[in-house]
């Protein structure tokens, strides 16, 4: 079913080239080699899939030393690969990037895509990765609008919503609601459960019942990796589009992430995801849907959020500080929880990137014991 739908993309895009709907002029997307379980190799071959699919599109890799028929920049530190990437977006010398592992600011999160195993349906899952809010209802609402904005840069004028039976569903939905009534342009979906209504259960994650599925981000990454790697035991992933772009009010690029399991296939699905967006212009998309959601009440319900009891614990961030010290060995997934543990502590910490792998940063002062809590809790 996949397969069907990119055939039918990139007939799609062959059409419109010739009807002069589309520009001619290629699309550039960096994707970053380095950090794969799978090794630099399978994620070029994902490359070279894309661009046998797909005459609009061409990729720039960084990395490891790759074939010839690529433009590239080698490197060996994820670090310095990051600082390439970030150079070639900055001076427009590509349009767009997939890589692993990036270090979004709060507020910008990713929205990967699936297929659905009942009816191969493609669905957009809100959020996988990031961070959109400390407050888990706040999230959720903001996730729904960058979900919103994700299914209309791949096409979808008035896509449909769901949201994922897990905790704070109902309040969002409330909240939701309200914005739809506004103006915020989409439909809410409905279970296929007898019951109906737009909080959805198991049976609609498999049967893909909505066009994005609206959930907190720790639950969005479990339900990327369940639904692209289900077929292989999770070491290796082969369905879908990947982990998605990193989308929020105040951003400027597109830069779409995979996971270290992420095969030829699903790097492949991530590119054409990329391309796909660029060609939308998806930082206008955002923009636009971003001043609809204001003029909603957007502002005004989520400041309702802070007024009530929160759902959850928030952890504040202690008063800022230099932080040049890093503290490696911590798994991806669990940065963002490891800096809350330190946080609690009042140890002032931020995630980043070193040539190792992600880190953690603290003020060097704090490093001894930010060691020592992050073992108490099972991090190191």
């Amino acid at each position: 079913m996949k397969e069907k739908i990119e055939v039918a993309n990139t007939l799609k895009n062959l059409a419109d080239l010739l009807d002069g709907k589309i520009s001619a002029k290629k699309t550039r997307l960096a994707l970053t080699t380095i950090g794969s379980e799978l090794g630099s190799e399978e994620l070029v071959q994902g490359a070279k899939l894309a661009v046998r699919e797909n005459p609009l599109l061409e990729v720039v890799l960084i990395g490891p030393k790759g074939p010839k028929e690529f433009q590239q920049y080698n490197t060996d530190c994820e670090k310095e690969a990051h600082e390439i990437l970030e150079r070639l977006l900055e001076t427009k010398e590509v349009d767009g990037a997939v890589t692993l592992h990036y270090n979004f600011p709060l507020g910008i999160s990713t929205v990967g895509r699936v297929i659905t195993p009942a009816k191969g349906r493609a669905m957009y899952i809100a959020t996988t990765t990031g961070t959109t809010s400390a407050n888990r209802v706040e999230a959720m609402v903001l996730n729904g609008i960058l979900g919103i904005i994700a299914a209309k840069g791949g096409g979808i004028e008035k896509p449909t919503l769901g949201i994922l039976n897990v905790e704070g569903a109902r309040q969002v939905e409330k909240i939701l609601t309200s914005l739809q009534k506004n103006g915020l342009e989409f439909e809410l979906a409905q279970s296929i459960r007898i019951d109906g209504g737009s909080v959805m259960r198991g049976n609609d994650l498999l049967n893909g019942s909505c066009d994005v599925m609206v959930c907190d981000t720790l639950t969005g990454n479990l339900l990327m990796k369940i639904f692209s790697s289900f077929t292989t035991g999770g070491n290796y992933e082969t369905l879908g589009w990947g982990y998605g772009p990193g989308i929020g009010k105040n951003m400027k690029n597109i830069i779409s992430i995979i996971s270290r399991a992420s095969g030829a296939p699903v790097v492949k699905g991530a590119l054409q995801y990329t391309f796909e967006l660029v060609r939308n212009n998806l930082v206008e998309i955002a923009k636009e849907q971003f001043i609809t959601a204001e003029k909603a009440g957007l502002t005004k319900e989520l400041e309702s959020i802070k007024s009530q009891k929160k759902v959850e614990e928030e952890v504040q961030a202690p008063p800022k500080k230099p932080v040049t010290a890093e503290i490696t060995g911590i798994d991806i997934m669990a940065l963002e929880d490891a800096v809350a543990v330190l946080w609690k502590e009042k140890i002032y910490a931020e995630t980043g990137m070193g040539c190792a792998g992600p880190v953690i940063m603290v003020a060097p002062e704090d490093k001894g014991k930010g060691i020592d809590l992050l073992k108490e809790h099972k991090y190191l």
